[in-house]
């Protein structure tokens, strides 16, 4: 009886230890060592983002949700700007691999101009997100439109208005941006390939704007020339598009030409949409992928692996906008992401 009232009262004693240190810890908290794990192993890494150029909306976004990543979790976060320029965007690799950085974010001007630099830069053990535009090489991850899908949504709605007997004819323009451009090759590899399936659809016009919404503007005025009944245009890229739409604006064809074009979903081209400017507005949506964006970034500096030992990607999905769905949750602005 003795023993076993000694055992309840240490037991009693132990579970009143117990309840006092856990009401200590309730008072101060309890350190969650994942969350400090996380937080240092980011502090004081380095994020450089190469862009195409800055000053317009696809990279504007990036860069917003990057840089407020970085100012939360503790990295440094840079931007070398070539302007445009593929030349002084090899410049900045070079300089780059010099420097070392833990990891840099790569939108391509085409698929062929960094590969053999991307290549020494994961040697030389800089991590690699490439975002949105590929690369012949493959790096450590990839993150942005899947430029395939795009075409294929493209054609698709195209050939839906404009096959035989459905359209005032079946001619179809193409407006591309830069011929080697992973969103050119792999888009028009897309369009053809539901082309090809309904063969009475005639591409009477497929030229390179070079993004440039004159030329596109130019480009598209004399098609409707030389072809007054045509029903479909596809492009490329929105800012580029709007000298398209203005085009068929002008000739008073807006509502017979049925002009597909895709881009990051900001407020402008989701205005150009209301406005009927664009018909079907295929967004890869800039904020979702700033997010996936950041996510990858967190995901490989925490990373103890080697640059280019796991190589991953993500095509994110896609908006089809038309008149009946634009609205503002499809759609943002710049300051919506700062």
């Amino acid at each position: 009886m003795k023993g076993g009232l000694f055992g309840r009262i240490a037991l009693t004693a132990a579970a009143l230890a117990a309840g006092l240190s856990f009401a200590s810890a309730q008072n101060k908290g309890l350190e969650n060592p994942r969350s400090t794990a996380f937080q240092e192993s980011l502090k004081g890494k380095k994020v450089v983002f190469v862009p195409l150029s800055m000053g317009f909306d696809l990279t504007e976004g990036w860069a917003a949700q990057m840089r407020k990543q970085a100012d939360r979790l503790g990295y440094s976060f840079e931007i070398r700007d070539p302007a445009w320029s593929t030349d002084a965007g090899t410049k900045a690799i070079q300089s780059l691999i010099s420097e070392k950085p833990d990891l840099m974010v790569v939108h391509n001007p085409d698929i062929q101009s960094y590969a053999r630099l991307l290549k020494q830069a994961q040697a030389a053990g800089i991590k690699i997100v490439q975002i949105n535009l590929e690369s012949n090489t493959t790096t450590d991850s990839y993150v942005g439109a899947d430029w395939s899908e795009i075409g294929r949504k493209a054609a698709e709605a195209v050939a839906e208005k404009c096959d035989a007997g459905k359209g005032v004819s079946t001619k179809v323009a193409i407006d591309t941006g830069v011929p080697t451009a992973a969103s050119d090759v792999f888009q028009l590899d897309g369009i053809y390939k539901v082309l090809d399936q309904h063969p009475d659809i005639q591409v009477v016009s497929q030229q390179a704007t070079e993004y440039n919404p004159e030329k596109a503007r130019s480009i598209m005025s004399t098609v409707l020339q030389q072809h007054p009944d045509l029903c479909g245009a596809i492009g490329i890229w929105d800012n580029q598009d709007t000298g398209t739409a203005s085009a068929i604006k002008e000739a008073g064809k807006s509502d017979q030409v049925f002009l597909v074009t895709s881009g990051g979903g900001n407020q402008v081209g989701c205005e150009n949409v209301k406005n009927g400017l664009f018909n079907l507005y295929i967004s890869y949506n800039v904020p979702l992928q700033g997010d996936l964006l950041n996510q990858e970034i967190a995901r490989l500096l925490m990373s103890d692996g080697t640059a280019g030992e796991v190589q991953t990607l993500y095509f994110n999905p896609l908006t089809l906008i038309t008149k009946d769905n634009v609205n503002q949750r499809n759609c943002w602005t710049l300051d919506d992401l700062k």
